[in-house]
This record gives C-alpha cells, structure tokens and sequence, in this order.
C-alpha cells in the first residue's frame, strides 16, 4: 500500500512540477505578493509633510520649531504668516499637519496662570495616518516639555496639544474604513463575476454554442460585460445606502459625481476582468487570476496605508490600479463634498484603464476563438 502511495505522491509532483501553469502558480503568485505586502504595507510614517506656522517671536518657539525639524518623522515643507493660508495648504493635501504656535507661547509658559497651547491641526481624512502623526507631535511635545523643564529649574511646564481635524472631526476611523469598502467589496464581486464569465463557458463545454452563433466576437464581449456593469454598480449602491443609514457615514457630495466615478472604476475593473477570463480555461484559473489581481491591487490602493509611504517604485505600479483613484473619488465625496469638476483627474486615468483592458480582452478573446 505505502509504495502505492508513494508512487502516486511522485505522479503528482512531477505533474506539477511539468506543467508550466503549475508550476507558475507555486512560484509567482507567492513571489509577486511577498513583494507587494513587503513594500506597500506599511503602517510606518516617515517624513510626513507638515506646516509651521509661527505667531510668537521667542525663542522658546524656535526650540519647539527645531525640533519638528529635526524629528525623523517629520519634513517641514511650508511656513506659513497668515491664518488664510492653512484652509488652501490643508485642503489641497500638501501637508498632513500643521502646528500653530501663538503668540504669547513663550510667555505662557513662564506663566503659573495660563498654559501655553500648541494647536495642531491634521487632515483627517486618513484617519489612521492622522492618528500616528498626532502620536509622533505628542512625542516632541514631550521631549521639549522635559528639556525645558531641566533648563529652568522648574516641574513640567503647562505645554500642551490642542487638536483639530479637519473633515473628520472626532478622527473616527470608520469614516475613513467605510467609504473603502464600497470600492473594495465593488473590485471583488465585479473581478470575480467577470474573470469567471468566458471560463465557465468552456468548462461547460457551451462556449463552442456561442461560436457557432450569429454573434459576433465583440457582441459577445459586451454580453458577458454588461451583467457585470449591472451587478456592479447595484452591488456599490447597497453597501452606499448601508454606510450612509446603517453607520451614519456623512455624505456632503454630489450622487451624479459618485455614481459617475462608480460606473468608471466597474467599466475599469470589468475589463480586467474579461482579460483574466480570455486567458482561463477553467473557472479554477479565472479564480486564481482574479485573486492574483484583487490582493495586491487592494494593497497598493492606499486602503489601509498610505501610498506615500511606498517606496518611490511601488508608487509607480499604484499609477495602472482603478482601486486607487475610486478611493480617493469615494473619500472625497464622503467627507469633502468635493464637485465634479475637481475629480477630473480621478476619473481619466480610470476611464483609460477600462479602454485598454477592455481592447486588450477583446483581442484575446478573437484569439482564442480562431
């Protein structure tokens, strides 16, 4: 029996090991994700954008300035000398953070009376990033507070953070989460809808039906593709009606904006889709290619990690993924309000990745017809 079974093990592994599908699937599924969740997942900020604005002459103000400079974690792009600036530097993404320091810090600090504010003021439409920046703050904070307290021979001085945040007042991550996963469960249910269409066709041996039909190639293209827009866009509109009525998720933008977006990044994802499934023979395969696409495409979507953590490379291969430009279409409806007119460069690059890989469906599927 045992000399049974130990010449079927060696029948399998050379069956694997011949077959250069299989053997592809051993070796570069796993070798592409290991570098994807190596390198874009990351929950490490480093040298975060951040503004100075300084109100207070002392030097006190300086020592506190010097040392977000000096801190690792954070890159002072902006000085700023008026309270007008920081709605334009803020909004426009330039920096993550921004410190204020006013004008009577110095004295108030000397003073037993009053305690010296720093107010800091984060972008919290990346809640969890906002949430580590703030730690990083409250470290320099400390280090100055205790430095300080040695030099004047005094107990820790009355410094202290005064937060705010902008878009995302409470910094509830739940408004950041929530409003991703109308563009995460949309990318599953529509890849895998779509890379399974042509395959399921061949496994059931109908595709050779369609053939012999009147239909034409690209007839058949839009066949299979339309479902999958329906299903789609249906599928993004419940999980938008649950954020905005079960959770509470505000939603200060326009419907036309999102929706518009919504059928860009399904049309996008639908053309992936179809690439899989002309490539698949078994609806096993379309599986697989789907799930080789989803993982790292939700990785490099800035989900849950920042893109501009990514090493500069990395960031490139962000640039071909529809995922990321929808995330930053659904979080800036949800929470900016922001118009049509200010998506438009979201919307391009989406629209172009459905007409390339819809193209490039077709011309494989024509070539795997003939």
């Amino acid at each position: 029996m045992w000399m049974r079974i130990y010449a079927l093990l060696i029948k399998e592994f050379l069956n694997l090991l011949k077959d250069k599908k299989s053997r592809f699937v051993l070796i570069g599924p796993p070798l592409i994700q290991l570098l994807v969740f190596s390198y874009a997942a990351t929950y490490d900020l480093n040298q975060v954008p951040i503004a100075i604005y300084n109100e207070d002459a002392g030097i006190d103000s300086r020592d506190l300035i010097a040392r977000f400079n000096g801190a690792p974690a954070f890159k002072v792009v902006l000085h700023i000398s008026r309270h007008d600036q920081i709605v334009d530097a803020l909004d426009s993404k330039e920096v993550l953070l921004m410190v204020h320091i006013g004008q009577h810090f110095s004295r108030d600090l000397l003073s037993a009376q009053h305690s010296a504010k720093v107010q800091i003021l984060l972008d919290g439409r990346n809640s969890n990033t906002a949430q580590i920046a703030l730690g990083y703050a409250q470290t320099v904070l400390t280090e100055f507070n205790l430095n300080w307290a040695r030099q004047h021979h005094r107990p820790l001085p009355p410094a202290k953070l005064e937060v705010r945040a902008w878009f995302n007042p409470n910094l509830e991550s739940r408004w950041f989460i929530v409003p991703g996963i109308v563009g995460l469960l949309t990318l599953v249910v529509t890849c895998v809808v779509t890379a399974l269409s042509v395959a399921r066709e061949r496994e059931q041996g109908t595709f050779d039906q369609l053939l012999v039909t009147p239909l034409s190639p690209l007839e058949i293209l839009i066949g299979k593709a339309v479902p999958s827009l329906l299903i789609g866009v249906t599928e993004a509109s419940f999980i938008i009606f649950m954020a905005v009525l079960w959770f509470e998720i505000p939603l200060l933008g326009s419907i036309a904006s999102l929706y518009l977006g919504i059928v860009l990044f399904v049309f996008a994802v639908i053309g992936i889709g179809l690439m899989i499934s002309s490539l698949a023979v078994t609806q096993q395969q379309g599986l697989l290619g789907a799930f080789l696409f989803i993982v790292p495409a939700v990785i490099l979507s800035g989900y849950a990690t920042p893109i501009s953590n990514m090493p500069p490379w990395v960031q490139h291969f962000t640039l071909i993924n529809p995922l990321r430009y929808f995330l930053i279409i659904l979080r800036g409806i949800f929470l900016e309000g922001l118009p049509m007119n200010q998506l438009v460069d979201q919307y391009w690059p989406m629209a172009m990745i459905g007409l390339v890989s819809l193209g490039s469906s077709g011309w494989l599927f024509r070539r795997r017809m003939y």
